[in-house]
């Protein structure tokens, strides 16, 4: 079957393109824009991936058409799609049909920290010699591809609340059926598509609807995430960040490189790893609890973290120029900003931060978060920010906060900035969802020239 894939350089949808190639099939695609990680992970995978939504690309008639949801009618593919009457489907729907239906689907839901948790989830698997299958939104570095199909019931995926398409406009994770589900925090997020928490909650709900009585919820106990449980459940729980009650991780170390795992009062183990963060520590007990329920005893599930090398833009060090240190980090919320510059903190002292952001992502470019924004940023010694041409608030009176701040027009503008105000010792992190016009090898090539 040749499938072609509308929108295939996204996360989920160039993972579902890796997976349908190993099922056997011929796979192509289009997109609009190609960066890394995907497009690499799609190159090195064999799959032609077109630019631009041209209907020649969808000929010869094709067997079926995956639309993702960054697509709409009056795109030139789906209305040749439409008019055709050549076969398409959601991305979700397809995975939930040609590859979840019988397997055990371990489902990582939360406004933060999916990403890391699946791969996660996938790794002690692994490293238990479970071999799972896993479609997860970044590249795990223990794996080196973000999906894979595996060859036991096991399947990990990262279950995105977005929607699942323009046809159908619930949540993606509705249709993953999950018998192991993960509820790690709720917030108010995707502002472009839900109007309030409450919608978010509510498809949470209906996720929680969907989880088997002989399945596992494994929540925390933020107030957001009980309140969707008070709506219903039909499931076990297993509560997070409870010493008595629940699962708990005990700081060894001030910046969680270090940490002991108890399991309702009794320590069940511990880990000394390479990431850093209260964050990466909470993402890992909700990692372990969920491999437990799939059978990995807690301290294999604690050694196999010892070997966890984290994903691919998590605070990664892009590379290191006459002391100056670059870092990609895909922090687009003011929770996960902050998060990140608190880890990066405690691994550097009081070694100077310059923390750079890409106002991206729809919700931020909106103002939703424009009160919380400063906050977030507040641990960085200098912050430069990327301005949207047509951002319809102040960034200037949202920032007041910060002394030592910086707005930009231009990546080129920020490149030329850092490598005449940036000197050894010092961390650039960078931060955004998207490629962010290539910043970090540009900045590196830049400061390597300036040396």
């Amino acid at each position: 079957m040749h499938i072609h894939i509308l929108g295939i350089c996204g996360t989920f949808m160039a993972g579902l393109a890796v997976l349908a190639k190993q099922l056997g099939h011929t796979v192509t695609g289009s997109d609009a824009a190609v960066y890394p990680p995907m497009s690499t992970q799609l190159q090195a995978q064999g799959i032609i991936c077109h630019s631009g939504y041209s209907p020649a690309h969808l000929e010869p008639p094709l067997d079926q058409v995956i639309i993702g949801n960054v697509l709409s009618r009056g795109n030139p593919s789906v209305e040749y799609v439409f008019n055709q009457g050549l076969p398409y489907i959601s991305g979700a729907q397809w995975l939930l049909e040609q590859v979840l239906k019988d397997r055990w689907v371990i489902a990582i839901a939360g406004t933060h920290g999916k990403t890391t948790t699946a791969s996660m989830v996938a790794w002690i698997l692994e490293y238990a010699q479970l071999s799972p299958g896993f479609l997860i939104g970044g590249v795990p570095e223990n794996f080196g591809v973000s999906a894979r199909l595996g060859n036991t019931p096991f399947f990990v995926v990262e279950a995105d609340e977005y929607d699942t398409a323009f046809f159908d406009k619930r949540s993606k994770f509705v249709h993953y059926r999950p018998r192991t589900a993960v509820l790690n925090n709720l917030e108010f997020d995707h502002a472009d598509i839900f109007p309030d928490l409450a919608a978010i909650q509510r498809q949470f709900h209906h996720f929680v609807r969907t989880v088997p009585s002989n399945g596992l919820i494994v929540h925390s106990p933020q107030l957001t995430v009980m309140d969707v449980l008070k709506q219903g459940y039909w499931t076990p729980l297993e509560v997070l960040h409870d010493m008595e009650k629940g699962w708990y991780c005990q700081p060894l170390t001030a910046e969680y490189s270090e940490f002991s795992v108890f399991f309702q009062g009794k320590m069940q183990g511990s880990v000394k790893w390479a990431l850093i963060g209260q964050h990466n520590a909470h993402n890992a007990l909700a990692a372990i609890a969920a491999a437990r329920h799939a059978g990995v005893p807690t301290k294999v599930a604690c050694e196999a973290l010892e070997n966890f090398q984290n994903v691919k833009r998590r605070l990664e060090i892009r590379g290191v120029i006459n002391g100056i240190t670059v870092y990609d980090d895909f922090a687009h919320h003011p929770t996960a900003i902050a998060a990140t510059l608190s880890a990066l903190r405690q691994r550097v002292g009081k070694q100077p931060i310059t923390a750079v952001v890409e106002l991206r992502s729809n919700s931020m470019r909106m103002g939703i978060y424009k009160q919380s924004l400063a906050e977030a940023l507040l641990e960085a010694d200098s912050v430069l920010l990327q301005q949207p041409a047509d951002l319809s608030w102040s960034l200037e009176e949202a920032t007041q906060l910060l002394s030592n701040l910086y707005i930009f027009a231009e990546v080129d503008e920020i490149i030329e900035y850092l490598v005449k105000n940036t000197s050894t010792g010092e961390h650039i992190l960078i931060m955004s969802n998207g490629a962010f016009g290539n910043i970090h090898a540009r900045l590196l090539k830049a400061l390597s020239v300036s040396v």
